[in-house]
C-alpha cells in the first residue's frame, strides 16, 4: 500500500527522471487502479506522504554516494598499485608514474593501467585480504608485467592477450609469497616476464620486436640518476624520469633523494668498470639502484650503508646476468635486497646476543 502511495506522489511532484530513479530503489512496484488510489488518498495525510518522500530521497542519496565511493576506492587502488612499483603507497604518486608511463608510449601506458585493472580485480575475484588489495600490493608486478610485455612485444592482439594472462599470474604468484610473509617485491613480475619472452623466444619469434641498436646520448650525472628513475618502469625519456623522482618525493623525500644518490653512484661505478657511456646515460645500470636504495633508505648513517652494500650486489648481479645472456629487468635489486636483508638481520641478531650477554654478566 506504501509503495502505491509513494510512486503516486513521486508522479504528481517530481519529473519523470526523478520517477525512475526512485522506482529503481523499490524492490516492487506496480500500477493500481484508479479506485484503489481515490482511496488512498483519502486515507493518507499530506505529513506522512512528506515522511515517506523524505526517505526514498535520502536513501537514494546514500545509494549515489556509495557508489561513488566504491568507484573512487578503486581508482585509488589501481593508482596505488602502480605506485607500489617503486613501493610507495599514495594515489597522486601512481597518478604521476601513469602520466610518465603515457608521456613515454601510449602503448606501454595501456598495458600498465591494463595489467594493473586486471591483477586488481584477480585479488578480488579470489577474495584475498582487502586491505592487502586497496595498499595496491597486487597491483605493481602486474603493472610491469604490462609495461615490459609492451616493450619486447609488438602491440599485437596476442600481446594484449599475454598482458591479461601475465597480469593475472603475477598476482597469483604475488599472493603466494605474500600469505608466506616473505618480501617479493618485484620477483613475481621478473618470473614472469621471463616466462614469456621463454616462450616467445621458442614458438612465436614474430611477436618480438626487433631490438635497435643504443643511441649515443650525451648527459652528466644528475641526468644519469634522473633517467635510473625512468628505467625502474622502462622509460628512458628525461622528463618520464623527473616524474617519477617528483612521485616519490611527494611520497617519501628521503627514499627520493637515497634513490637519486643511489643512481649516481651506481653510475660512476659502472663507469670505472668500463661500462659503455651510452647504456649508462640511458640509466640502465642505475635503477636497481633506486629500488634497492628506496627499501633501505633511513634517517640513520648505518641505513646508508645498507644502501650502499645492496647497490654494489645489484652492479654485480647486473654483471653477472649481462654476461649469462638473461634479461636483467629488476632481478639484480630483487636479489641483492634479499642478500642485504640477511645480512641486516644477522647482523641485528648478533648485536641482540652481544647485549643480553653483557647484561646477564652485569
Amino acid at each position: 500500500m506504501h509503495t502505491n502511495v509513494i510512486i503516486i506522489f513521486v508522479n504528481r511532484v517530481y519529473p519523470v527522471q526523478k520517477q525512475s530513479k526512485f522506482l529503481y530503489y523499490c524492490k516492487e512496484f506496480y500500477i493500481c487502479n484508479h479506485n484503489l488510489v481515490t482511496e488512498t488518498i483519502r486515507n493518507i495525510s499530506t505529513k506522512t506522504i512528506r515522511k515517506y518522500n523524505t526517505y526514498i530521497m535520502r536513501r537514494y542519496s546514500f545509494a549515489e554516494s556509495l557508489s561513488d565511493c566504491k568507484t573512487a576506492t578503486f581508482i585509488s587502488t589501481i593508482l596505488k598499485g602502480v605506485a607500489q612499483i617503486m613501493l610507495q603507497e599514495k594515489s597522486v604518486t601512481g597518478l604521476l608514474f601513469m602520466i610518465g608511463i603515457f608521456y613515454g608510449s601510449y602503448a606501454m601506458g595501456l598495458g600498465a593501467l591494463l595489467a594493473t585493472v586486471c591483477g586488481t580485480a584477480t585479488a578480488y575475484l579470489f577474495k584475498y585480504d582487502k586491505s592487502e588489495i586497496e595498499k595496491g600490493l597486487y597491483g605493481f608486478s602486474a603493472a610491469l608485467v604490462g609495461v615490459a610485455v609492451m616493450l619486447f612485444l609488438k602491440p599485437v592482439l596476442w600481446a594484449w592477450l599475454l598482458v591479461i594472462f601475465g597480469a593475472v599470474a603475477a598476482a597469483l604468484l604475488q599472493h603466494f609469497f605474500i600469505k608466506r610473509n616473505f618480501p617479493a617485491f618485484t620477483f613475481p613480475f621478473v618470473v614472469v616476464t621471463w616466462l614469456i619472452l621463454l616462450i616467445c623466444n621458442k614458438f612465436c619469434s614474430n611477436l618480438l620486436v626487433v631490438s635497435s641498436p643504443v643511441v649515443a646520448q650525451s648527459g652528466d650525472s644528475l641526468t644519469d640518476g634522473f633517467k635510473s628513475f625512468g628505467q625502474v618502469i622502462f622509460q628512458d625519456k628525461l622528463l618520464s624520469g623527473l616524474l617519477f623522482f617528483l612521485a616519490v618525493f611527494i611520497s617519501s623525500p628521503i627514499a627520493a633523494l637515497y634513490g637519486l644518490t643511489a643512481a649516481i653512484v651506481s653510475a660512476i661505478l659502472a663507469f670505472h668498470l668500463s661500462v659503455p657511456i651510452d647504456e649508462i646515460n640511458l640509466g640502465l645500470y642505475g635503477f636497481n639502484a633506486v629500488l634497492c636504495a628506496i627499501v633501505f633508505a633511513g634517517p640513520k648513517v648505518r641505513d646508508g650503508l645498507w644502501v650502499l652494500i645492496s647497490i654494489v650486489l645489484a652492479l654485480a648481479i647486473t654483471f653477472l646476468l649481462n654476461k649469462i645472456g638473461i634479461p636483467k629487468l629488476t632481478f639484480p635489486f630483487v636479489l641483492a635486497t634479499w642478500i642485504t636483508l640477511l645480512l641486516k638481520n644477522r647482523v641485528a641478531s648478533l648485536i641482540k646476543r652481544g647485549v643480553t650477554k653483557k647484561s646477564n654478566r652485569l
